[in-house]
């Protein structure tokens, strides 16, 4: 299907509403100003928390400018922020980077000594992203029309959450919005109308939550008109649970009663008020479509009138769009902002566009931006004791790419995120970003993201239960694999067995696998354990000789066999088809891993 990126004729659209065209009048106030906005954000930033423990350390004495700013605060990264961190954490609540009280912790999908990072928010913040989400639908309006006549099938889930030593509450931004009270008590929005009941969100029970969203969704087929999740890996999740549950789906639908394994009371006394009698013709219509197990264009024909699918598709989530386009049929993915969970940064401002060209424009009102030129000859050097003078974001280059730093109102200042951003072009004077990646990551299949460090550890842990038997791991390399739903990791090992009449058994390859989950950061183990959005870790041993085999490979499309060193992951499809064809066995973990919400401290 192609896909019209053009915003609609005057012909053909109706006048937005008034509080639309105030929501565009704002994106272009803002987009205009960019640099006197950043400005005046900074100011507001440093006025309010002038007095913290923090600022104070690097004698900014008040001043409110950016040339003071600039040459006093240091860039940093998490690592550096720690120790205040863990005070906050452990109940210092004195104005430490903050002069506004710490409300909870929002837990980043990145990780610091195998655990969850812990980013410190107030309660004013969530006012600031409510705005950020309030001028999607309005931008969308000008691309697509009638979005408020009819539904989202969204599938939206909380996570577990914890608390700190000091009593704040650590949890997921999502899970913080969807728990707010801006989110349970929003008023009636024609334009942003769900089929999930928010019972069914709020369920803390992955299979209820799924399962009770999937059948309002397939209750209200009709009135459904736009099909999402927050990660493409999220709503693929979501197809395969239909493919493993439709029977029961559509039992219910049939007899109008609900599966006994809803068991959460708030779902079940939703549920009463919508499956409140049998429909066998949408039940026999659900069989028709999925008992010949024909996936292809099944949300189109599921759901007739959808109209685009709403979910992340850039990054890491690229590798799932081959996937979206065979269920939805070619519908159009829109990727409608950029956000993580130090900062809310910005919005597509084509959200129609293909996802090889989205690009965000970060909105300037939202914090403090500046950017560290990333692929330089001669790397920025960033010096604690003499701070850089980064590129402001109305300075930014046109084909450049650059590491994102943020400084936001609740406390973190010229704090590297990691993301490798590429400037595409402008609107007005705002800069739009290509994303490019996260920063030293080298497997994500959903939230998870692991890096070179971490894998490296935990192929040491699990090849260590070789040594009985004399084997060694020789070489190794990786995989992220999204042919499965789940996707899963994959390991390639090539070992060195000194005696092959005492070799590793599979059931301990298998517990290899285990070690090496086991081993893994708390978000990877998480992902695994509670959310089932990956697979298990897979091991495939390969031939003797395969790694000198893909060297040759490198060298003969013109690597430097005097530099050239193993890759420790793969995706190029003709390296990952040559590991394929020298595996000898594969090896699953036989179990989940280790997890609970509570954080080592």
């Amino acid at each position: 299907m192609a896909v019209d990126s053009s915003p609609r004729s005057a012909v053909n659209c109706p006048e937005p509403n008034e509080k639309f065209a105030k929501a565009l009048q704002f994106i272009e106030e803002m987009t205009k100003n960019t640099d006197s906005v950043q400005e005046k954000v900074l100011a507001e930033i440093l006025g309010q928390n002038t007095e913290t423990e923090y600022l104070r350390r690097f004698n900014l004495n008040g001043a409110m400018d950016r040339d003071s700013f600039k040459s006093r605060i240091p860039v940093v990264t998490y690592e550096d922020l720690q120790p205040e961190i863990q005070r906050i954490a452990n109940g210092d609540f004195s104005p430490i980077l903050c002069s506004h009280p710490i409300s909870e912790f929002l837990t980043s999908s990145g990780t610091s000594e195998g655990e969850r990072k812990l980013m410190p928010t107030i309660s004013e913040e969530m006012n600031r992203r409510q705005l950020l989400y309030s001028l999607l639908m309005p931008v969308m309006n000008l691309y697509v029309s009638g979005l408020d006549c009819g539904k989202g099938l969204y599938f939206l889930f909380v996570k577990a959450e914890s608390k700190t030593p000091g009593g704040l509450v650590a949890r997921p931004v999502l899970t913080s919005y969807y728990r707010s009270e801006q989110f349970k008590t929003r008023p009636y929005d024609p334009y942003n109308v769900y089929t999930s009941p928010d019972e069914a969100i709020l369920c803390v029970d992955s299979f209820q939550s799924m399962y009770t969203q999937m059948l309002c969704g397939l209750l209200m087929r009709e009135e459904v008109l736009r099909v999402g999740a927050v990660f493409a890996s999220g709503l693929l999740r979501a197809i395969r649970f239909l493919q493993l549950n439709w029977r029961q789906l559509a039992h219910d639908i049939s007899t109008g009663s609900l599966n006994p394994r809803i068991t959460d009371s708030c779902i079940q006394e939703k549920m009463a008020t919508i499956l409140n009698e049998p429909n066998p013709n949408l039940a026999e219509f659900i069989a028709r479509e999925c008992e010949d197990e024909i996936w292809e264009s099944i949300i189109p024909r599921i759901w007739p009138n959808t109209k685009y699918l709403d979910v992340i598709v850039t990054g890491a989530m690229a590798q799932y769009i081959p996937l979206l386009d065979f269920y939805s049929g070619g519908l159009p993915q829109a990727c409608t902002m950029y956000a993580s969970s130090e900062c809310y940064f910005g919005l597509n401002l084509k959200p129609m566009t293909k996802p090889s060209q989205v690009s965000y424009t970060i909105m300037p009102n939202m914090g403090y931006f500046e950017f560290i030129p990333h692929g330089l000859s001669a790397p920025v050097k960033l010096s604690r004791d003499s701070p850089p003078r980064l590129v402001d974001l109305a300075d930014l280059e046109v084909g450049k790419e650059y590491e994102l730093v943020v400084t936001t109102y609740s406390g973190l200042s010229r704090y590297r995120v990691g993301d490798i951003l590429r400037v595409t072009g402008f609107h007005n004077s705002a800069p739009q970003f290509k994303f490019i990646r996260r920063k030293n990551v080298l497997l994500s299949i959903d939230s998870d993201k692991t890096d070179e460090s971490e894998l490296q550890k935990a192929v040491e842990h699990a090849s260590a239960m070789l040594s009985e038997f004399r084997t060694s791991v020789v070489e190794y390399t990786s995989y992220a694999d999204t042919k499965t739903i789940p996707g899963h990791y994959v390991i390639y090992w090539e070992l060195l067995v000194k005696d092959p009449a005492n070799a590793p058994t599979d059931d301990v390859l298998a517990k290899c696998c285990l070690t090496m989950e086991e081993t893994m950061n708390s978000v990877y183990r998480q992902c695994r354990v509670a959310d089932n959005s990956v697979g298990p870790l897979e091991i495939r041993i390969v031939k003797k000789g395969t790694f000198e085999e893909l060297m040759d490979y490198a060298i003969s499309r013109g690597a430097s066999i005097n530099q050239y060193k193993a890759p420790r992951c793969v995706s190029f499809t003709p390296i990952v088809e040559l590991l394929n064809a020298r595996v000898l066995s594969k090896h699953f973990s036989p179990s989940a891993p280790k997890w609970t919400p509570e954080r080592r401290i």
